[in-house]
């Protein structure tokens, strides 16, 4: 177990690291629906899944969790640090830029408000790092349900990049602005 936070009127959020071999199938699941068709996988076979999430863990610069409710497995969170990612070839990256993706794929009963509920948790847990200034995002311009989200929870835009796979729109949330809008309990 990586981290856990409890989430009043939803239950305690963990964040437990992908193990490709174990992990492989319920991502691959995840990552083929063609709902899920902006994170770029729809295609692969189980195996590449697997081989993806393992070359990912053999890095110290990326990393992959599963986002879990009550021990039951409702996303994929994955941070990178933007100066060893294609990314950072496309932005001045600052000191403290770490970078997030997030794929939710809840059952039905967490289905509503689960995205406003888990991003500030999954904020606060970048944000333990007393070096993470600033959460860097990169969707796909055309996601626009994605758009919408990071706007609504105060990420600023920046200019749209050219990535090997897709055309993408910075979006960036500073620590002080996170913590403004999210004070810590008393």
């Amino acid at each position: 177990m990586t981290y856990q936070e409890k989430i009043s009127d939803l239950g305690e959020l963990s964040l437990v690291t992908v193990a490709p071999d174990r992990h492989a199938e319920l991502l691959h699941g995840w990552v083929t629906r063609p709902r899920n068709s902006f994170w770029g996988m729809g295609g692969h076979t189980v195996e590449q899944v697997r081989e993806i999430y393992a070359f990912l863990d053999g890095l110290p610069t990326h990393h992959a969790y599963l986002v879990m409710i009550d021990g039951e497995p409702v996303g994929l969170f994955q941070t990178y640090q933007p100066d060893a990612d294609p990314v950072g070839e496309r932005y001045p990256v600052q000191p403290g830029d770490v970078g997030m993706h997030l794929l939710l794929n809840p059952p039905r009963r967490y289905a509503r408000g689960l995205t406003s509920a888990v991003g500030p948790a999954l904020a606060r847990f970048l944000f333990r790092d007393p070096a993470a200034q600033r959460i860097v995002v990169e969707p796909d311009v055309r996601n626009e349900v994605a758009l919408r989200r990071l706007e609504a929870e105060g990420f600023v835009f920046g200019p749209e990049i050219d990535l090997p796979d897709k055309r993408a729109q910075l979006a960036f949330l500073t620590r002080a602005r996170f913590e403004a809008d999210h004070p810590a309990p008393a």
